[in-house]
This record gives structure tokens, sequence and C-alpha cells, in this order.
């Protein structure tokens, strides 16, 4: 258990903001505190949420693909609900704060973590290889949803400004979910084939037999009861501190007077940083398909899982929320869009696309200032 000691860390964190919680943020005025909490409840959920998906792929491991990048998937998804979900309902209502926090999510990983991934990889590699119909196959349904979640609330005139009716918040649930539905069904069972690349495979599967053998003379790995036990024991934290972390973000918004989608950038980061690092560490080691299955697959259940989760969450509080992107966000998002249609378009990659994305995601960081 020597590996598991960050456990034990964010176990003490809890207990410590559940004792003293109210004493600790009565302080945040003062510059010097104001960080030091910041930070330490940011790195408790970061550790958190990094310890999920570690346990989330050594279970990956055991299933192969697709269904083990799947489960990093859903793994990472219920901490970004929660996250979003324990921000949203705290203190003032913030409508913007769950689009802010996915629009985040969105450019950060098609143009961030995307771009980061194929410059570094093409880097190293040259010119990578992947899967050309399971990229399209995610496209196909990210495009779609993504306009209809993040661009259509803008033009409808149902009710004035970029929210939607209730029925219009009913059918926006049953299509996400549909749709996530049916894609899962394509990638699981009907076209598993889409998602993998033959000569990647391979490759893994002598590296996957050697590491085996090595890990067989060195230490016995654990049952996957015990990762799941883990996985499980890491998620609970993240729900109490994701709490606890929303006191020095609204300070920073709503007293400080920091940019307002601020809040849904530092949310976007805690939820896409372990999938960045895998993609990242996937592309370097010339395992595209499997960083194309990790980014694409991110985005998608953000869009057609954690968006409908979101509009029952405002449901069934009575939050409101607002879903429509506008002025130079909406110009960004169908920008990324279009240009991830022309990256996974040929199956093949080089570090000029990589260099693309970046610059789009330099963009969107400076019109959050910009602006």
């Amino acid at each position: 258990m020597r590996d598991e000691w960050f456990l034990g860390f964010s176990g003490v964190t809890c207990l410590v903001y559940l004792l003293y919680g109210e004493t600790l943020f009565a302080r945040l005025a003062e510059p010097a505190w104001l960080a030091l909490i910041f930070l330490w409840l940011f790195t408790a959920v970061l550790g958190s949420a990094l310890s999920v998906v570690r346990h989330a792929e050594q279970l990956a491991m055991r299933l192969g693909e697709p269904y083990g990048t799947l489960l990093l998937t859903l793994s990472v998804t219920f901490v970004e609900v929660t996250s979003i979900a324990a921000m949203m309902l705290h203190g003032a209502n913030n409508p913007t704060l769950a689009r802010d926090t996915m629009f985040a999510v969105a450019m950060i990983i098609l143009n961030g973590m995307v771009g980061l991934s194929l410059l570094m990889g093409g880097w190293r590699h040259r010119e990578q290889q992947y899967n050309l119909q399971g990229a399209n196959a995610y496209l196909g349904v990210i495009i779609p949803l993504a306009v209809l979640s993040l661009a259509m609330p803008d033009f409808t005139q149902t009710t004035p400004g970029p929210i939607l009716s209730h029925e219009q918040d009913i059918f926006l649930v049953l299509v996400g979910l549909g749709l996530y539905s049916t894609f899962l069904a394509v990638q699981t069972r009907r076209h598993r084939g889409y998602f993998r690349f033959d000569a990647d495979a391979a490759h893994e599967q002598v590296v996957g037999d050697a590491d085996a053998g090595h890990r067989a003379l060195t230490s016995r790995t654990r049952p996957p009861l015990a990762h799941t036990a883990l996985l499980i024991a890491y998620i609970l934290p993240v729900v109490f501190l994701a709490e606890q972390f929303a006191h020095p973000v609204d300070y920073l918004i709503e007293t400080l007077g920091a940019p307002a989608a601020l809040g849904g950038v530092i949310i976007a980061v805690l939820v896409a940083t372990p999938e960045a690092i895998g993609a990242v560490q996937a592309a370097l080691a010339n395992h595209l398909q499997r960083s194309i299955n990790i980014f694409l697959g991110s985005v998608l259940s953000t869009i057609g899982l954690t968006i409908p989760a979101i509009v029952l969450v405002s449901r069934i509080s009575g939050r409101e929320i607002v879903l429509g992107v506008e002025h130079t966000d909406l110009v960004m998002l169908l920008l990324t869009l279009v240009v991830c249609v022309v990256t996974f378009s040929s199956g093949r990659t080089n570090v000029m696309q990589g260099a693309v994305h970046l610059v789009l995601f330099v963009v969107y960081l400076a019109l959050i200032f910009q602006g």
C-alpha cells in the first residue's frame, strides 16, 4: 500500500475541511492564504483524479481495447460530472459555469491535447497512422452533438437568450444519451475493428507480453478486484473535495473579478489532465490509435454524457443553466470542429497538424482574458 500514499493525503484533507472548513475559508481575503488553499485543494482533487485514471488503466489492460479506453473515459466522466455539479450547486447561481466548463474541456482536448499529442508524436516518429474509420465514427457523433448542445441554444426562439426550453432540454438529453448508446454498440460490438490499428495492435501485444513477463519476475500484480476497490476509494474524496474547491474558485471570480470563464477552465484542467497525460504518452510511444481513442472518446463522453447529466441536475435543483456559447466562443467552436475534420481525414498525421491545433488553443486562452 506504499504506492497508495495519496489516498491517505486525500483522506486527511477531507477530514480537515470537514472539521475546520469554515475557519480555513474565513481568511480567503489574504492573498497568500487564498493561494495556499487553492493549491492544496487543486492538488488533492487532481491527485485523486490521476489515481482514478491509474487504476482504471490497470483494469483497462485486463479488458483490452476498446473496453479499456471506455472504462477510462467513463471514470473521468464521473469525476467531471461530480466536479461541475458540486461547483454549480455551491453558493450563488452561476448559470454559465457548466457551459464554460464543457466548452473549456472541448477546447483543451480538441486543440491542446490533440495538438500536443500530434506535435510530439510527429516530432519523434515523423508521421503516424491510425484507423480512419474510427476517427470518422467519433467525429460523426461529436459534431452534431456539439452543435446541438453548445451552438443551437443561441438560435432557438422558444426562450430568450442562449437557453433551451424544458421540452428542448429533455430532447437534448434523449438525443445525447441515445447517440452515445448507439456509438457504444458500434464501438464494443458491431465494429470493434474501427477503433484498433492492426500494426499498432500487434506491437502492443509484443510489448504487453514482455511487460507481463517482467512483472511476473519482479512483483505480483494486484487482482482486478483490488484495482476496482482502490478506484472507488479515490473517486469518493473527489465528490467532497470538489465542493470545497468551489470556495476559492468562487472567491477568485465573484470577489476578485477574474474572468467568469476561468472557473470553467480550472475545472476542465482538473478533468482533462489525467487523460492528456495518457494521450501524449501513447502518441510518444507511437500508439496513435490509443491516443485518438482517449481524446476523441473524452470529448464525446463530455458532450454525450456530461451535458445530459448536468441538464438533469439543473432541472432537479432548480438552477438555470446557459448552454449556448456566444460571440468569439461560437466561432472558436465551429472553427475547431472544421479543423478536426481536416486533421482526421487522411489516416496519417504529422507535426503541422499538431502545430495548427496548438495555435487554436493559444487563441482560446488569449480570448478568455482579452474578451
